[in-house]
């Protein structure tokens, strides 16, 4: 997919009302990718919007505020009309998905390596802010909703002890269940600049990206984090160079069975199949933007088994 030129500028959104407290920080990730990945603010302004016509739709000053957010989402849907993942659902939920996921692992991985500080709280919020996002397509997977729990708890936990003072406990840690997560997320965001200072020890590095299982959450295979993260690692300053460079990976064995692509006897396909093949194949072309071929593979192989067999 080529690059996506900058767009000019929106039109103004008036003062957040109160009742819309809860979508700010989602308006901000928008603002923060309008020229980052333009796609993604599309779809946190449209999460805004549907979020903000539940909470309240007939006060004036939620309806002023909500026409001028339309008229946001009109001018970006125009400006990116031929862009598949606006026009097509399936394709727009795994430009999502993958974006929130890499960011995800990108701060799972910093947290891991004890490495805390504000650009990875704000990966780690701001990825739970996308996941929410992905409810404009359908309910999240139990899988997601897990990651977004652990993803704001772990900004907030983070957030609060470096504020009191306190070395965070690195890498998976129970969450306790009387703690109110959704209660204390705006802890999470607090005190978090636009564009975070430069850490001290924060370069990507894909190949020690954290490839599984944490507090019964899996995380799904694919280490390569993207070039421009929503809380994005700052330019080198020229002392010390963090440009990402290729790195081997490991590609998954193929099955031999797949190489015989005819279906197995009188095979039925059901509309529900011919969707889940599609939404494989849409998986694998995102993250080959990412050059992560593994998963690439991986969700290909399941599509082509999922059409000759009728079975994944």
């Amino acid at each position: 997919m080529a690059a996506l030129s900058p767009l000019p500028p929106l039109p103004q959104l008036p003062p957040l009302p109160p009742q819309f407290k809860s979508i700010q920080h989602h308006l901000r990730t928008a603002q923060e990718h309008d020229k980052r990945d333009p796609v993604v603010a599309y779809y946190c302004r449209l999460y805004a919007m549907q979020t903000g016509m539940k909470i309240d739709s007939k006060t004036p000053e939620c309806r002023k505020f909500l026409s001028k957010l339309m008229d946001q989402l009109e001018a970006l849907k125009k400006q990116l009309g031929d862009n598949e993942a606006v026009t097509q659902e399936i394709v727009g939920s795994a430009h999502l998905e993958n974006y929130a996921l890499k960011m995800f692992l990108y701060a799972d991985n910093e947290d891991r390596a004890g490495r805390f500080h504000k650009n990875m709280i704000k990966s780690f919020y701001t990825a739970s802010l996308l996941i929410d996002v992905i409810t404009v397509f359908g309910e999240l997977t139990d899988e997601n909703v897990k990651h977004r729990k652990y993803a704001r708890w772990k900004a907030t936990y983070i957030h609060n002890c470096l504020k009191n003072g306190e070395t965070p406990q690195a890498g998976p840690v129970g969450i306790e269940e009387d703690n109110d997560v959704e209660e204390n997320e705006d802890a999470g965001a607090a005190s978090l600049p636009s564009q975070p200072p430069q850490p001290s020890s924060s370069t990507y590095d894909p190949s020690n990206m954290p490839s599984s299982s944490y507090t019964g959450i899996q995380i799904p295979p694919g280490a390569h984090a993207p070039a421009n993260t929503p809380a994005e690692v700052p330019h080198s300053t020229g002392v010390a160079s963090n440009t990402i460079q290729p790195t081997p990976q490991t590609i998954p064995a193929i099955d031999p069975a797949l190489f015989n692509t005819v279906s197995q006897g009188d095979i039925r396909l059901t509309p529900e199949d011919f969707a889940r093949a599609q939404k494989y194949c849409k998986y694998a072309g995102s993250a080959l933007q990412y050059e992560d071929v593994s998963t690439a593979v991986q969700n290909l192989q399941k599509a082509l088994k999922l059409l000759t067999t009728g079975r994944e």
